[in-house]
């Protein structure tokens, strides 16, 4: 096995602020790919896609369950198949408390083509209570790109599609699939995929920071039992 080379304190800590140097390049880089991200225009869903969950049926709008946005996981699961993938089981275990991310006007939710009812025991068993929804007959996953037809057949693949809503209007802003997932599952990180972003001072473009007519994001964080919502 290689391991890294052994070396003195002094020298360790020349090699790490050299490779801070970069580190603070890369976040910088980040932060304007994610302004990029911010400044995309936006697509009006005018389809009427029908969800089953645990409360029964659900549209599109019902997702946002009132907040402005929504992130949906995009969890492969086909109706053959008995269990959830195993990759994508691993990415909602690493997903935070919802309480920050609803604090933040934005809602998470999974949805995968199976049926309910294969979706229901497998979530008991995993022990979850993140909003998981079935599209199970509708075209949802296909136009959303997060199932496709190769040879013929239907393949699955992990993805994030984010939406925004304006009343009842709601509007595509956002989808990265497979290893644009690669860092994901906290709430800044989920964050940064929404159009309105973490709804700090210092984000460009300007203006959305006050979206929700509350204070900046960061001024907003509480222990997760001291939300109001």
């Amino acid at each position: 096995m290689s391991l890294p080379e052994v070396v003195s304190r002094a020298q360790w800590r020349a090699a790490r602020e050299e490779l801070l140097v970069r580190e603070k390049a890369a976040t910088r880089a980040r932060d304007a790919l994610n302004a990029e991200r911010r400044r995309l225009p936006m697509v009006e869903i005018e389809e009427e896609y029908l969800f089953e969950g645990g409360d029964g049926k659900a549209t599109l709008l019902d997702l946002f369950e009132g907040r402005p946005q929504l992130v949906v996981y995009h969890f492969m699961f086909a109706p053959e198949w008995d269990a959830g993938c195993r990759s994508c089981s691993a990415f909602l275990d690493q997903i935070g408390h919802l309480a920050h991310l609803k604090a933040r006007g934005t809602t998470f939710a999974a949805v995968s083509r199976a049926p309910y009812t294969k979706i229901l025991p497998f979530k008991a068993r995993m022990g979850w209570t993140v909003p998981w929804y079935s599209s199970y007959g509708d075209d949802f996953n296909r136009d959303f790109e997060a199932t496709l037809v190769h040879e013929g057949e239907l393949v699955e693949r992990p993805g994030i599609s984010c939406f925004l809503r304006e009343r009842d209007r709601v509007f595509h802003t956002y989808s990265t699939y497979e290893r644009g997932l690669d860092g994901l599952g906290s709430t800044t990180s989920l964050l940064d995929l929404t159009a309105l972003g973490r709804q700090e001072e210092w984000e460009k473009p300007e203006g959305r920071a006050s979206a929700l007519g509350a204070p900046a994001g960061s001024e907003r964080v509480r222990y997760h039992d001291e939300y109001e919502d």
